[in-house]
This record gives C-alpha cells, sequence and structure tokens, in this order.
C-alpha cells in the first residue's frame, strides 16, 4: 500500500472566562477559579479513501445539540470532513460546564410527575455568570474550531500503537449480602458481599509522528471518568490535564494528548475496599462515612494531590511504553461505517408501574402538608422515573442510538452514547477480531447508564430505571452489532 496518511491534531481551550455552573451532582455548584485548563483536543485521520475527525472535550457529557451544532456550522465547509464523521467524546469531568441541552422526552415526563414544587427554587444567576444557553453556543463555536483546526492542519505523518497498564479505574458498586446493591456504599459492614464488577488497567494507546519521526500527539483511552474533582467548586480537566503537563514536560509543548474514556459507568477512581476520607469536606451526602478506619493506601481521590497520582500512573506509563521501538507506519488501511442502531427501550412490569404510582401519590400528598425533604424529594425521581417509563414505553419500544465503528490499520474502535458498564467492553475486546480495539463511551450523545442484569437487580443509582434508556438485553445487543461490524471490516482481507 502506497504511502497515504494524512494526520491533523488541534487543541482549543474551552476555559471560561466568567463564573460557570458545573456539571453533575445533584446540587448546584458554581465555579470560584479554574485549576486547570479544560479543553477541546481534535485528532484528524484521513487516507484518501475514508476518514475521521475524533475529538475530545473535557465536558460531562455530549448532547445532542452539541453534535447538530457542530455539524450543522461544519456541513457547507469546502473540501472539510463529512460531518457525519465527526466523532466528539466526553471525558466526564464534573469540573465543566452546564449546558442548555435539547429536551428528553423522558425526563420531561418525569418533571410532570414530581410536579414543579418538587424542585428546588432556582438560585438566582450572578452577572458574572455564564448561563447555561449562552455555554451552548460557546461550546459549540469552540468545538467547531477545533474540528476545523485538525482537519485543516492534516500532513504526512507516521503512527503507531502500543499497549500499557496503570491503576486508574475500580468499581465503584458494592454487593451486600441480601442482594442489595449501592453505588458509593460502604464496605466497612458486616453485611459487605463483593464489589459488583471488576475493573480494567489497560491503557490502549496509539502514537502519531511528523514526517522527521518526531512525536506529535497520543490517544490514549482508559476505563475511567475524569471523576476525582467531582464535587468540587472549580473548573479542572481533573487527572487529564495532569497528564498533558506531565507529558509535555518529557515530549515537549507541542504534543497533543486525546484522552478518551473506554466504558466505565461502574468505574471511579477510588478505591472503596481501602476507603481514603477527602482531605478537604464535600457536601455528598452519600460518600460521607461515620467514623471509618484509617487506611495507608492512595491518597484522597476526591481532592487535587489525586488528580497528580492518576496524572504521574498514566503519564509515567506512556512514558515506558515509549522506551520500546514502536513500529511506525506510513500506509493505512481506514474504514469508517456509522449507524443508527435501535435499541430495546427498558421496560417497567405492570406491577412496578402500580408500585410506583401508590408511592408517588402518597408524596403528593405529603408535600402538599409541606413536610419533604431533600433525601425524600431525590428519592422520588426514582419512582417518577418508573411512572414515566411506562408512558413513555407506551408509545416507544426503541432507542436509536448512534454508533460509529472504524478500522484503523490492524485496530478497531467503536463508540457508544452510554455510560457503559464495564463488563460489555469486556466482551467486545475478548471477541474482538482485531488486535487492538479501543472503546469510546458518551460519544455523540448522551442516552445514560446501561448497567448489567446484575446490577439491574442489585439496583440503587446507576441500575435504576431513571439512570437510563436502556437495560442489559439492549447492552448485549449493542455488543452483538458492535462485534459485527468489526468481523466485517477485518474479513475483507483475511485478518
Amino acid at each position: 500500500m502506497e504511502n497515504n496518511v494524512q494526520i491533523g491534531w488541534s487543541e482549543v481551550s474551552i476555559t471560561p472566562e466568567r463564573k460557570i455552573q458545573l456539571a453533575g451532582q445533584f446540587y448546584k455548584r458554581v465555579s470560584q477559579y479554574v485549576e486547570t485548563p479544560i479543553t477541546v483536543t481534535a485528532l484528524a485521520l484521513d487516507n484518501g479513501e475514508d476518514h475521521v475527525v475524533f475529538c475530545s472535550a473535557d465536558l460531562e457529557s455530549v448532547d445532542p445539540c452539541l453534535m447538530k451544532g457542530v455539524r450543522a456550522n461544519l456541513a457547507g465547509l469546502p473540501n472539510g470532513p463529512d460531518p457525519e464523521k465527526i466523532i466528539i467524546s466526553a471525558t466526564h469531568t464534573h469540573t465543566s460546564f452546564v449546558y442548555e441541552r435539547e429536551v428528553d422526552p423522558g425526563l420531561q415526563a418525569l418533571s410532570a410527575f414530581l410536579g414543579k414544587n418538587a424542585e428546588a427554587e432556582p438560585e438566582a444567576q450572578s452577572a458574572d455568570e455564564m448561563s447555561p444557553s449562552e455555554a451552548t453556543a460557546f461550546l459549540i463555536d469552540r468545538l467547531t474550531l477545533a474540528v476545523k483546526q485538525a482537519w485543516e492542519s492534516r500532513t504526512c505523518g507516521y503512527y503507531g500503537f502500543g499497549f500499557g497498564r496503570a491503576a486508574v479505574g475500580m468499581c465503584r458498586r458494592v454487593c451486600y449480602a441480601d442482594g442489595s446493591a449501592k453505588m458509593w456504599g460502604d464496605t466497612n459492614t458486616k453485611d459487605f458481599f463483593a464489589l459488583e464488577g471488576g475493573n480494567d488497567n489497560g491503557m490502549e494507546l496509539m502514537f502519531t509522528y511528523d514526517m522527521q519521526e518526531k512525536i506529535t500527539g497520543i490517544v490514549i483511552n482508559v476505563a475511567c471518568p475524569a471523576q476525582v474533582l467531582e464535587q468540587r467548586y472549580f473548573v479542572s480537566s481533573d487527572y487529564w490535564g495532569k497528564v498533558k503537563i506531565l507529558l509535555r514536560r518529557e515530549l515537549g509543548e507541542n504534543v497533543r494528548v486525546l484522552g478518551i474514556c473506554s466504558p466505565a459507568g461502574d468505574q471511579c477512581p477510588r478505591d472503596l475496599v481501602r476507603w481514603i476520607e477527602p482531605e478537604t469536606p464535600i457536601e455528598d451526602p452519600n460518600v460521607i462515612r461515620r467514623n471509618p478506619p484509617l487506611r495507608r493506601a492512595d491518597p484522597s481521590m476526591y481532592d487535587i494531590r489525586g488528580t497528580w497520582t492518576i496524572g504521574r500512573r498514566i503519564a509515567g506509563e506512556v512514558l515506558a511504553v515509549l522506551q520500546d521501538p514502536i513500529e511506525r507506519k506510513r500506509s493505512m488501511k481506514l474504514r469508517h461505517e456509522t449507524a443508527i442502531m435501535p435499541l430495546p427501550l427498558r421496560r417497567v412490569t405492570e406491577e412496578e408501574n402500580r408500585q410506583a404510582r401508590e408511592i408517588l401519590a402518597q408524596f403528593s400528598e405529603k408535600k402538599g402538608a409541606g413536610t419533604v425533604d431533600f433525601t425524600e424529594n431525590a428519592a422520588m425521581h426514582v419512582w417518577a422515573g418508573i411512572a414515566a417509563r411506562y408512558d413513555r414505553q407506551q408509545k416507544e419500544s426503541v432507542v436509536p442510538v448512534e454508533i460509529h465503528v472504524l478500522r484503523v490499520g490492524d485496530v478497531a474502535f467503536a463508540t457508544s452514547p452510554f455510560e457503559l458498564f464495564l463488563d460489555f467492553a469486556n466482551l467486545i475486546r475478548a471477541r474482538s477480531r482485531s488486535v487492538q480495539t479501543f472503546l469510546l463511551q458518551l460519544a455523540c450523545d448522551s442516552k445514560g447508564y446501561l448497567p448489567t442484569e446484575k446490577a439491574e437487580k442489585g439496583g440503587h443509582y446507576s441500575a435504576y430505571i431513571s439512570s437510563g434508556n436502556v437495560g442489559h438485553e439492549g447492552g448485549y445487543l449493542l455488543v452483538e452489532n458492535t462485534l459485527s461490524a468489526i468481523e466485517r471490516m477485518f474479513s475483507e482481507d483475511g485478518m
């Protein structure tokens, strides 16, 4: 095959100059300062026959409004990329923008069940705070610029792949003897049975080089969301910002780093067995422990020191991999398929619906008496989600999701719009036809959690009906369809 590789990189700041509302958690947080800059990094790959633009953003999620806005902006670009071959994924940091999203029908119905007064009254927005609608316009503009710059900077170069290991993600769901499960559950109890799932410390790595074989960029695929600092009140790229700082110290300030989150819906940066208390107070009642025992383990994975620890682990392993020769190639077999995949809507039973509506009715009476506290109000989202899903399933049976599957040389890439549980990723990687498989979650949309059957039976947040749109049956269908697409791509030349 002739030398045909065209590679382009871009990094664009999305660091706000004003205060912003911070995404994630269930209470309002407004940024007080910038801890590390937040960015959008884009990588364009083109072999003259097919192409892709990967775009990784320091965001909590990617709403369809962002995809539509960016694709509309680039649709008329002369000699530009195919807008449908742009993949935008989120690092899932909780210290980045709240922006104005499209209305989700399920959430709209849920709000109707809860009633207007079930939500806390919105706090007044200060004059120096960016509104969610302003944030949406700003993000679409910056994402568009990143994609455009990466595409227009394409030039001949080399690429290669590697593999490393770093301890980053761990299971965040705790199982108890009675069969129940809980996200952030306390393990220091007599009824603690096991962590629900495993973890994946593998890192899929891709390196790009210029024609002088000087490194220009690195793709790092890690199975852990950027959530060390999720409760904090500042803007931060979490551990990815530290990875960039540390790698650039060794490799040069112009080296780009595309951090992508592998399926990690049940993963976090914290060891729930060797529990280490936050160094500074946090407001989340779900992670507060009463008189926890002292442990010798990682530093607090709720504080800035924890992000540096993870940053050193990832950057150190990348640098170690680079000590061995990386096979560098100038020709690339590139094939990029996109599809709208219909997955079954997760359904509720008649009995579940009846129970939910009875509890909601009782809640409505109590709310009218003015005796509802924050915890009860939050719990009602679970029951309202069940009732809303029951109504939705009378009219809809499937959830259409955008999926991308690519072949890049002897390597596969595949996306999903979910916070997909790790077991599904393991199924894809174990059975994939390719020698290496990069997986991207929260890509091109945000469809909520997609839990395993075991998690659904255990319950709690991330496995509730209201936590996502698709259940484990849809997860297995996603796995099979992804594997079929990879199989087609790699069977063409007998690989």
